[in-house]
This record gives C-alpha cells, sequence and structure tokens, in this order.
C-alpha cells in the first residue's frame, strides 16, 4: 500500500474502483439495450469509448499483478540458500 499526504493507494481500492466501473458499464448497456428503437449514435460511441476504457483499465491492472508477480519470482529466485 502507498501512502502520500491526502492519497492511499491499495489493491483493494483499486478492484474496487475497477468494479463499481464496470457494474455502471453494464446498468449503462441494459438501459440502452432496453430503449434501442430511441437510441442515438451518439449514444453507442459514447458507450464504446467507455467499454474501451474499463478495458484499458483491466489490462492496466493485469499488468500491474504481472509486474508484482515477477518482482517477487525474480526475488525468491535470487535468494542464496543459507
Amino acid at each position: 500500500m502507498t501512502t502520500l499526504p491526502g492519497v492511499t493507494l491499495s489493491f483493494h481500492s483499486l478492484i474496487s474502483a475497477y468494479k463499481r466501473l464496470q457494474d455502471a458499464l453494464v446498468l449503462q448497456v441494459r438501459a440502452l439495450a432496453s430503449k434501442l428503437c430511441n437510441a442515438q449514435p451518439g449514444m453507442f460511441i459514447l458507450l464504446q469509448f467507455q467499454m474501451a476504457q474499463v478495458t484499458q483499465m483491466g489490462e492496466s491492472i493485469s499488468n500491474l499483478i504481472s509486474q508484482v508477480n515477477s518482482v517477487i519470482s525474480a526475488s525468491i529466485r535470487n535468494q542464496k540458500t543459507q
């Protein structure tokens, strides 16, 4: 966990924020799907942009987890047996 004055970042808070974004996006998709006959092209474009943002955030979180796993693996590999 990283703590700076006024800023707290933890894996839990990161995943929670990501889940809230996903849930909000699902609600928007359902709302748009329920009124397809009244939907405008701009709504689809905005939704597609939001989906791309959520996907990009998920990939960033995945890359972060991969990097942490690599650091842990390298640390274990570099330990000398005593």
